[in-house]
């Protein structure tokens, strides 16, 4: 049976490692699929069962037959247990950076692999990544965001904390997940600083925030004393951590409310966004985000669309500004 094959051995393994390094639950789940999905398809279409026996055009193929079916058609799980049939974009293409990050993790399994001996050459080094799509990044209106932000009632407990989370996401770039990990003595109020000591990256970062955010953020903290002893900045009604699905969900049934579809990662897009169209330089904003490098940061967010450019433009217009 697969379940048992020296491949999800391997897998096991490899996930106990990665654990280890501290990765994300997010990142742990990404890589856990990729790679059960990708050993599901050997044991179907090759009988292979054992980490050994794989060869580039085994990945080459398995790229093919993901181009060829449709999202969530497969599942690294004998029985899955979450209706992917009724998902609205079931069946539909999957995107070439889905695929990209599907090969990205292959390879990084099988680097793995090598590194602890396990085989005795890497069959992957040589294969080329997919080139991931390249999708210009929503720049939500002015108008827009005042609408997404009143459609939260701050009478209640939940919407109120979601409301908070949401300017703070939108005023500082940090990741969802950074901020459901922020604890009290992580907020500075008079340096108007939050540390954030679980990051993506593992290295901890401080990100700033305004006025007006420092006098939501007090407001808040008070406001929470009352009701809940939580370790936590943004705990549950029950005073638990909260899940980042959670939020998300928030947004979303709040968002559709006002004819948006606003996601915790699209404010930070947007908070990224209007950084560089008002005047920020990319080093610092690579900081504030937790980027590896600035050039990462330049390849995401360096993709202004005409209006964009049109507006930065009429900011910094040399002869605009000159007196003469």
């Amino acid at each position: 049976m697969l379940s048992l094959s020296p491949f999800l051995i391997e897998i096991d393994r490899y996930m106990l490692d990665c654990s280890a390094k501290g990765l994300s639950a997010k990142t742990l789940r990404s890589y856990e699929q990729t790679l059960k999905l990708f050993a599901r398809y050997l044991a179907d279409k090759f009988e292979i069962n054992d980490v050994k026996d794989v060869t580039a055009e085994h990945v080459r193929a398995y790229i093919l037959s993901i181009e060829e079916r449709g999202k969530f058609e497969v599942s690294a799980l004998d029985k899955p247990n979450n209706y992917p049939e009724r998902r609205g974009d079931y069946g539909k293409p999957v995107s070439k950076t889905t695929i990209a990050n599907y090969v990205r993790n292959i390879k990084a399994f099988y680097s793995h692999l090598y590194a602890e001996q396990l085989i005795r050459r890497n069959p992957l080094k040589d294969l080329k990544n997919v080139k991931p799509e390249r999708k210009v990044k929503i720049m939500l209106e002015d108008n827009e965001l005042k609408q997404f932000f009143r459609s939260f009632d701050v009478t209640k407990f939940d919407q109120y904390r979601d409301w908070v989370i949401a300017r703070l996401i939108f005023d500082t770039g940090a990741r969802i997940g950074e901020l459901l990990e922020v604890v009290p003595t992580d907020i500075d109020l008079r340096g108007n600083a939050v540390l954030l000591r679980k990051t993506k990256s593992g290295k901890q970062r401080f990100v700033y925030y305004s006025q007006k955010t420092r006098n939501h953020l007090k407001s808040w903290l008070a406001f929470k004393d009352r009701y809940t002893d939580s370790p936590y900045v943004f705990p549950t009604n029950r005073g638990t951590k909260l899940r980042i699905e959670g939020v998300e969900r928030s947004f979303r049934l709040r968002s559709r409310d006002v004819g948006l579809e606003v996601t915790p990662h699209l404010l930070r897009n947007n908070f990224a966004k209007r950084y560089l169209i008002n005047g920020g330089d990319l080093a610092t904003l690579s900081r504030l985000l937790g980027h590896a490098s600035v050039e990462i940061t330049s390849a995401i967010y360096l993709d202004f669309s005409d209006r964009e450019v049109m507006k930065k433009y009429r900011q910094h217009s040399p002869l605009e500004n000159l007196d003469i």
